[in-house]
């Protein structure tokens, strides 16, 4: 019983606090400026329903109601064809001149959206935790690595401008793409250098921004291997006591989370006189729900010299090396099996996963695939014949192309993150207005591409959607909360400005409507609106919780 009331706090209370702050300041913004433009106020109610507690000052009934899904507020003279009293019209909320109403209306949006700026804005001036302007990794033999960066290197500045993330360096290759760009550089060891950065132009992988195009360095890898090994059958690894899968976490007491530290600890190591090392490593449970244990394995001096050619001693980057093999797939029809190494596909010998990508992508369809797999000490020859299955991709996007059903064993570093935080108030007003402003814009794309059938309706949720990004938000701590929060703020932006009748945005409409003929639309016109939006938004409030117990409750 404790642990359900514990989890019932932890989901309701984080949902009720996320959605009673953005409705609150949503309906503030219709009451303030229905005051100043001199509407009486009936009503200002936080959620629906019965009343849980109420107030009364003046002529405005103050209330917490049982149904916190929403909130409004009631205005006096504001349904149509109300019979006013004359001596009332200087209150009423229809009698107000139409750039008055449509003041009214649009405040409860727009104060949705400079919330988000000052949310924004406070994060940026207490300090936003972010990806650090250090390079993870760099593909060998990339025109990154031939221009002399490397892993590890800190960027300083980028084109004259310092530099304190990965996203300010990212936003001075966007400024400089197609051109060269002048880079101070701090290596690993501390020393300085300058290089001068031939920038490419790639396409924008993020579909929702306004920027089609990006500024971008060939090589340059975001993430850096992890230190999970693959470990060659009847190897020196093997008989010292590494299995596949196993993480090296430590050696000689020394912690490690990269590949390039392996490498380099291993040889640290080779050249001291020091005759047994202890080398850590978590190693997966029996199954898939026993947890890692920790293994400690005891390794001589000559199996350190020996460890200074991680291939040479039988240890491999594992990501030809496969981690599952779903269930009914091709993959398992055809014989591939968890661990086995793949070796070449259709003649063409693998050195990495993305050819093993590419190949199955392409596939015309004719013939099976011919794969040649390394499954202990013996090589194995199979036909895989592909087929075609829907997955939704990062940017929402449903993905239709050939697959076999098998993943990759690909273990990454953890990033390495900073906090930026903005020099003065002025300079986190600026960063709060940016971001809210490229939320916006991708939002308005996300919309705008979900009605072209280019994202799928898939990706709309509703309540339950919210209240888990708000429980998890919540557990990561208070910027991942403050994040959401300001996200869902602008979200509440645009959505109450779409040209939906019920909606601000289709009140909106009929002012405009009413601004250009020079009289108002018909009581009978805008109630067959008002009855088509609602239609249309209990449409797509069925389809958010389809989704949402879809995607939460029958998962497959």
């Amino acid at each position: 019983m404790a642990n359900i009331l514990v989890q019932l706090y932890s989901t309701v209370v984080p949902f009720v606090i996320l959605l009673g702050i953005l409705i609150f300041v949503h309906e503030l913004g219709h009451f303030l400026v229905a005051r100043m433009c001199g509407v009486r106020v009936e009503v200002f109610s936080l959620g629906f329903g019965k009343k849980i507690f109420s107030y009364k000052k003046g002529d405005t009934t103050y209330c917490v109601s049982l149904i916190p899904l929403g909130g409004y507020v009631k205005m006096f003279g504001e349904q149509n064809g109300e019979t006013i009293a004359p001596e009332d019209h200087a209150v009423s909320f229809t009698h107000k001149n139409v750039w008055q109403r449509i003041a009214v209306v649009l405040a409860g949006p727009l104060m949705n959206f400079f919330f988000a700026v000052l949310v924004f804005g406070f994060i940026a001036q207490i300090g936003e935790e972010t990806r650090s302007a250090i390079i993870a990794d760099v593909e060998i033999g990339s025109p990154a690595q031939t221009m002399g960066l490397a892993a590890g290197d800190k960027i300083i500045k980028a084109n004259g401008a310092l530099v304190r993330s990965y996203e300010e360096f990212q936003k001075q290759l966007n400024i400089t793409k197609g051109a060269t760009v002048a880079v101070e550089v701090e290596t690993e060891s501390k020393e300085s250098k300058t290089l001068n950065l031939q920038v490419g132009i790639v396409k924008n992988p993020n579909i929702f921004s306004a920027e089609t195009d990006i500024g971008s360095i060939e090589g340059l890898l975001p993430y850096a291997k992890g230190t999970q090994v693959a470990v060659a059958a009847g190897s020196p690894a093997e008989k010292a006591g590494f299995k596949t899968a196993d993480t090296i976490v430590a050696i000689g007491g020394n912690r490690i989370s990269k590949w390039l530290q392996l490498e380099s600890e291993v040889k640290r190591l080779a050249i001291m006189s020091v005759d047994q090392h202890i080398v850590q490593v978590e190693r997966p449970g029996v199954d898939e729900e026993a947890k890692p244990v920790l293994v400690d394995i005891k390794i001589n001096h000559l199996d350190v010299a020996a460890m200074a050619s991680l291939k040479a001693y039988g240890f491999e980057t594992p990501d030809l090396y496969l981690e599952q093999v779903v269930k009914g797939s091709p993959a398992e029809i055809g014989g591939l099996k968890k661990f086995d190494r793949l070796v070449s596909i259709n003649g063409t010998v693998l050195e990495k996963w993305e050819q093993v990508l590419n190949t199955i992508k392409s596939f015309s369809g004719d013939k099976p695939l011919d794969l040649v797999v390394q499954r202990g000490t013996e090589k194995l020859s199979l036909q895989i014949m592909p087929q075609i299955t829907s997955q939704m991709n990062a940017v929402g996007q449903e993905d239709k192309r050939y697959t076999i059903g098998i993943w990759p064993m690909m273990s990454f570093a953890q990033t390495e993150m900073t906090t930026v935080k903005a020099d003065h108030i002025f300079q986190a007003i600026n960063k709060g207005f940016s971001r809210t402003w490229d939320i916006s814009v991708m939002t308005v794309f996300s919309f705008v591409k979900l009605f072209q059938g280019e994202v799928s309706h898939k990706n709309i949720g509703g309540m339950i959607s919210i209240g888990k990004a708000a429980k998890d938000s919540y557990e990561m701590g208070l910027q991942a909360f403050l994040m959401t929060m300001g996200i869902l703020s602008v979200s509440l932006f645009i959505l109450n400005l779409l040209p939906i009748p019920v909606l601000d945005g289709g009140h909106l409409v009929f002012y405009i409507i009413e601004v250009i003929k020079g009289s108002p639309l018909s009581v009978k016109k805008m109630e067959i609106a008002q009855q088509i939006g609602f239609v249309l938004l209990m449409g797509l409030m069925i389809l958010a919780l389809f989704n949402d117990f879809t995607k939460f409750f029958f998962k497959t």
